[in-house]
Protein backbone atom coordinates (compact mmCIF):
# COMPACT_ATOMS: atom_id res chain seq x y z
CA UNK A 1 0.00 0.00 0.00
CA UNK A 2 1.44 3.27 -1.11
CA UNK A 3 2.03 5.87 1.84
CA UNK A 4 2.64 9.54 1.96
CA UNK A 5 6.08 10.23 3.67
CA UNK A 6 7.57 13.10 5.23
CA UNK A 7 11.28 12.90 5.31
CA UNK A 8 13.25 15.89 7.14
CA UNK A 9 17.09 16.16 6.97
CA UNK A 10 18.96 14.93 3.20
CA UNK A 11 22.14 13.64 5.04
CA UNK A 12 23.54 10.18 4.05
CA UNK A 13 21.16 8.46 5.66
CA UNK A 14 18.37 10.56 5.21
CA UNK A 15 19.27 9.90 1.30
CA UNK A 16 19.34 6.29 1.47
CA UNK A 17 16.00 6.53 3.07
CA UNK A 18 14.72 8.49 0.22
CA UNK A 19 15.99 5.92 -2.66
CA UNK A 20 14.41 3.10 -0.87
CA UNK A 21 10.94 4.64 -0.14
CA UNK A 22 11.31 5.14 -4.09
CA UNK A 23 11.78 1.75 -4.86
CA UNK A 24 9.10 0.51 -2.41
CA UNK A 25 6.78 3.02 -4.72
CA UNK A 26 5.86 5.36 -1.75
CA UNK A 27 5.53 9.40 -2.09
CA UNK A 28 7.70 11.59 -0.43
CA UNK A 29 7.88 14.69 0.39
CA UNK A 30 12.13 15.86 1.35
CA UNK A 31 12.89 18.34 3.14
CA UNK A 32 16.16 19.78 4.33
CA UNK A 33 18.10 23.35 5.24
CA UNK A 34 21.47 22.62 2.48
CA UNK A 35 19.93 23.42 -1.33
CA UNK A 36 22.75 20.52 -2.12
CA UNK A 37 20.78 18.02 -0.34
CA UNK A 38 17.91 18.72 -1.18
CA UNK A 39 19.42 18.39 -5.27
CA UNK A 40 20.53 15.27 -4.66
CA UNK A 41 17.53 13.44 -3.66
CA UNK A 42 15.80 14.60 -6.50
CA UNK A 43 15.40 11.80 -8.56
CA UNK A 44 13.78 9.70 -5.68
CA UNK A 45 11.04 11.92 -4.18
CA UNK A 46 7.96 13.26 -5.23
CA UNK A 47 7.91 16.49 -3.91
CA UNK A 48 11.35 19.01 -2.37
CA UNK A 49 11.85 21.83 -0.45
CA UNK A 50 14.72 23.85 1.45
CA UNK A 51 13.82 24.70 4.53
CA UNK A 52 14.43 25.40 8.23
CA UNK A 53 12.58 22.21 10.27
CA UNK A 54 12.52 24.19 13.26
CA UNK A 55 10.87 26.65 11.56
CA UNK A 56 7.33 26.71 12.31
CA UNK A 57 5.83 28.50 10.00
CA UNK A 58 7.58 26.54 7.76
CA UNK A 59 6.50 23.15 8.90
CA UNK A 60 2.96 24.26 9.02
CA UNK A 61 2.98 25.19 5.28
CA UNK A 62 4.30 21.29 4.63
CA UNK A 63 0.51 20.29 6.09
CA UNK A 64 2.10 17.95 8.50
CA UNK A 65 -1.56 16.34 9.52
CA UNK A 66 -1.75 14.68 5.55
CA UNK A 67 1.30 12.55 5.97
CA UNK A 68 0.84 9.05 7.13
CA UNK A 69 4.15 8.87 8.26
CA UNK A 70 7.09 11.87 8.72
CA UNK A 71 10.74 10.64 9.81
CA UNK A 72 13.16 13.18 10.75
CA UNK A 73 16.20 11.84 9.72
CA UNK A 74 18.92 14.93 11.19
CA UNK A 75 21.82 13.38 12.42
CA UNK A 76 24.10 16.14 12.61
CA UNK A 77 22.16 18.46 14.98
CA UNK A 78 20.44 17.15 18.22
CA UNK A 79 19.06 20.50 18.96
CA UNK A 80 17.49 21.10 15.72
CA UNK A 81 16.12 16.88 15.47
CA UNK A 82 14.27 17.76 18.87
CA UNK A 83 12.84 20.88 17.75
CA UNK A 84 11.86 19.43 14.40
CA UNK A 85 10.22 16.07 16.71
CA UNK A 86 8.28 18.45 19.07
CA UNK A 87 7.20 20.70 16.08
CA UNK A 88 5.72 17.90 13.94
CA UNK A 89 4.01 16.65 16.92
CA UNK A 90 2.40 19.76 18.19
CA UNK A 91 1.45 20.44 14.44
CA UNK A 92 -0.88 16.87 14.75
CA UNK A 93 1.38 14.78 12.40
CA UNK A 94 0.08 11.08 12.78
CA UNK A 95 3.13 8.96 13.41
CA UNK A 96 7.03 10.42 13.71
CA UNK A 97 9.61 7.97 13.63
CA UNK A 98 13.30 10.04 14.76
CA UNK A 99 16.57 9.35 14.20
CA UNK A 100 18.77 9.24 17.52
CA UNK A 101 22.68 8.69 17.69
CA UNK A 102 22.87 8.74 21.49
CA UNK A 103 21.03 6.61 24.30
CA UNK A 104 20.02 9.82 25.77
CA UNK A 105 18.81 11.39 22.48
CA UNK A 106 16.57 8.94 22.23
CA UNK A 107 14.63 9.23 25.70
CA UNK A 108 14.52 13.08 25.43
CA UNK A 109 12.87 12.16 21.77
CA UNK A 110 10.32 10.15 23.17
CA UNK A 111 9.35 12.80 25.57
CA UNK A 112 8.90 15.37 22.81
CA UNK A 113 6.88 13.81 20.62
CA UNK A 114 8.41 10.68 18.80
CA UNK A 115 6.07 7.82 18.39
CA UNK A 116 9.56 5.70 17.80
CA UNK A 117 13.39 6.24 17.15
CA UNK A 118 15.66 4.66 15.24
CA UNK A 119 19.22 4.14 16.13
CA UNK A 120 21.10 3.07 13.19
CA UNK A 121 24.62 3.22 14.42
CA UNK A 122 23.91 0.83 17.25
CA UNK A 123 21.68 -1.11 15.27
CA UNK A 124 24.36 -1.73 12.82
CA UNK A 125 26.97 -2.39 15.58
CA UNK A 126 25.03 -5.12 17.13
CA UNK A 127 24.19 -6.34 13.60
CA UNK A 128 28.03 -6.33 12.85
CA UNK A 129 29.51 -7.83 15.98
CA UNK A 130 27.19 -10.81 16.17
CA UNK A 131 27.32 -11.40 12.01
CA UNK A 132 30.87 -11.27 11.87
CA UNK A 133 31.98 -13.09 15.48
CA UNK A 134 30.30 -16.23 14.31
CA UNK A 135 30.92 -18.49 11.61
CA UNK A 136 27.37 -19.47 10.99
CA UNK A 137 25.72 -16.37 11.24
CA UNK A 138 25.15 -15.18 7.27
CA UNK A 139 22.31 -12.30 8.29
CA UNK A 140 20.85 -10.90 11.34
CA UNK A 141 17.37 -9.62 12.37
CA UNK A 142 16.76 -7.99 16.21
CA UNK A 143 13.20 -7.89 16.42
CA UNK A 144 13.71 -6.98 20.59
CA UNK A 145 15.73 -7.79 23.34
CA UNK A 146 15.48 -11.48 23.22
CA UNK A 147 14.13 -12.39 19.68
CA UNK A 148 15.95 -12.03 16.06
CA UNK A 149 15.59 -13.65 12.98
CA UNK A 150 18.94 -15.51 11.86
CA UNK A 151 20.11 -16.63 8.56
CA UNK A 152 22.77 -19.71 8.71
CA UNK A 153 24.78 -21.94 7.90
CA UNK A 154 22.72 -25.46 7.74
CA UNK A 155 24.88 -28.53 9.85
CA UNK A 156 26.29 -30.64 7.59
CA UNK A 157 24.11 -33.39 9.35
CA UNK A 158 20.78 -32.17 9.25
CA UNK A 159 20.80 -32.43 5.12
CA UNK A 160 18.61 -35.02 3.69
CA UNK A 161 16.21 -34.75 7.36
CA UNK A 162 13.01 -33.59 7.13
CA UNK A 163 12.20 -30.86 9.56
CA UNK A 164 9.87 -33.30 11.21
CA UNK A 165 12.64 -35.33 12.02
CA UNK A 166 14.73 -32.21 13.41
CA UNK A 167 11.75 -31.34 15.75
CA UNK A 168 14.11 -28.06 16.74
CA UNK A 169 10.56 -26.76 17.64
CA UNK A 170 9.84 -28.58 20.28
CA UNK A 171 13.49 -29.33 21.33
CA UNK A 172 14.37 -25.58 21.16
CA UNK A 173 11.43 -23.32 20.85
CA UNK A 174 13.06 -22.50 17.22
CA UNK A 175 10.98 -22.13 14.28
CA UNK A 176 12.46 -22.70 11.23
CA UNK A 177 11.27 -19.62 8.59
CA UNK A 178 12.56 -20.70 5.24
CA UNK A 179 15.01 -22.28 3.33
CA UNK A 180 17.12 -19.91 0.89
CA UNK A 181 19.02 -21.01 -2.00
CA UNK A 182 20.81 -18.89 -4.89
CA UNK A 183 18.82 -15.87 -3.07
CA UNK A 184 15.52 -17.05 -3.92
CA UNK A 185 13.41 -18.32 -0.31
CA UNK A 186 11.35 -21.55 -0.26
CA UNK A 187 8.60 -20.38 3.00
CA UNK A 188 6.79 -23.38 2.50
CA UNK A 189 7.98 -25.23 5.14
CA UNK A 190 5.49 -28.30 6.67
CA UNK A 191 7.28 -31.22 8.75
CA UNK A 192 7.64 -33.76 5.76
CA UNK A 193 10.08 -30.78 4.04
CA UNK A 194 13.55 -32.31 3.90
CA UNK A 195 16.51 -29.84 4.16
CA UNK A 196 17.93 -29.17 1.34
CA UNK A 197 22.10 -28.75 -0.61
CA UNK A 198 23.80 -25.98 -1.05
CA UNK A 199 21.42 -23.61 1.12
CA UNK A 200 20.75 -21.90 3.83
CA UNK A 201 17.99 -21.16 6.54
CA UNK A 202 16.03 -19.11 8.60
CA UNK A 203 15.08 -19.42 12.01
CA UNK A 204 13.13 -17.42 14.50
CA UNK A 205 13.41 -17.38 18.03
CA UNK A 206 14.85 -16.49 21.23
CA UNK A 207 18.59 -15.69 20.55
CA UNK A 208 20.31 -17.67 23.27
CA UNK A 209 18.07 -20.79 22.61
CA UNK A 210 19.51 -19.96 19.29
CA UNK A 211 23.01 -19.87 19.82
CA UNK A 212 22.80 -23.11 21.87
CA UNK A 213 21.08 -25.03 19.60
CA UNK A 214 23.79 -23.93 16.53
CA UNK A 215 26.61 -23.44 18.76
CA UNK A 216 27.46 -20.03 17.93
Amino acid sequence: MMKSVLLIGLGRYGRHIAMKLDELHHQVMAVDIEEKRVNAVLPYVTNAQIGDSTDEEFIESLGVRNFDLCIVAIGDNFQSSLETTSLLKELGASKVVARAARDVHAKFLLKNGADEVVYPEKQLAAWTAIRYTADHILDYVELDSEHAIFELTIPMKWIGKTVGQLDIRNKHNINIMAFKHEGKMDMNIKSTTKVPEHSTMLVLGNVKNIQKCFHI
